[in-house]
């Protein structure tokens, strides 16, 4: 996938959007060499690469940083940047110039977390000219206010809540709408009575596409278990024991060889 256009196309033909995180350019070249569609660089490299306790700490200048060094690894993946937090709150002058940044660094769209109190901001966006993602459900950046990474949605006034703004979020223009950590009847609901895809991430099986962080389906993330995370490969054990090897060998003087010398 390369252009907004294939995101609703994918969902009149019922076939399933696959997106993953990334952060930099050496695992941006690997996705680029897959079937993946589309590449999020997510505000949760503050996280994972940075090691912050939370997505707040991302700020614009590490989203710009990671988008285009992304953006240098890819080539026909539609790459779409995280706006990060707070940064559509601090006026439209402020929220313009950090969209024009992402979108000078490479992304094609950005995604924007929440509704409430954003509509309008978002809406001025989608008129701008720039492809907007939604984000409902567990919102990261406001995982404060949520009461920390819980399941949202699994109350009746909650469910409601999260499927009004679905609908609004689809009149002000949003492309695609990513569903986190809902229960899978009501995203399902959701998919059924939007126009536009819906990427899950812990919303179950009934959404038009997944959305997972590259290092956590690549079992990067040792102690990271949640119920909706799959685990491709065993990847830090993996990467430990080479490392372990290369130590071994490098102490036992196995390693360089006459083949690897000059």
């Amino acid at each position: 996938m390369n252009s907004l256009l294939d995101f609703r196309k994918r969902k009149e033909a019922a076939n399933p959007i696959s997106v993953v995180t990334c952060y930099d350019y050496w695992s941006a070249r690997i996705i680029n060499e897959t079937n993946i569609d589309a590449v999020l660089v997510g505000d949760s490299v503050s996280m994972v690469v940075h090691g912050f306790p939370s997505t707040v700490h991302a700020e614009v200048e590490m989203m710009v940083y990671h988008t285009a060094a992304v953006k240098r690894g890819l080539s026909e993946k539609f790459l779409i940047a995280d706006l990060p937090f707070l940064a559509h709150r601090k006026g439209k002058r402020y929220l313009m110039e950090s969209i024009d940044s992402l979108m000078k660094a490479g992304a094609q769209a950005v995604k924007i977390e929440g509704a409430e109190g954003m509509l309008d901001a978002i809406e001025f966006v989608v008129k701008s000219g720039v492809p907007v993602m939604g984000h409902l459900g567990l919102t990261p950046q406001s995982y404060h206010q949520l009461g920390g990474f819980r399941l949202q949605g699994a109350e009746a006034e909650s469910a409601e809540q999260i499927e009004f703004y679905a609908k609004k979020l689809e009149d002000a223009g949003v492309f695609s709408l990513v569903l986190e950590m809902v229960p899978a009847s009501l995203a399902q609901r959701i998919t059924e009575s939007l126009t536009i895809p819906t990427i899950g991430i812990g919303a179950g099986p009934h959404t038009n596409g997944q959305v997972l962080v590259l290092q956590d389906l690549l079992g990067l993330t040792k102690d990271f278990d949640p119920r909706f995370l799959k685990k491709y490969v065993n990847g830090f054990e993996l990467l430990k024991g080479a490392l372990r090897q290369f130590d071994e060998e490098v102490k036992q003087r196995h390693f360089p060889t006459a083949k690897h010398s000059y």
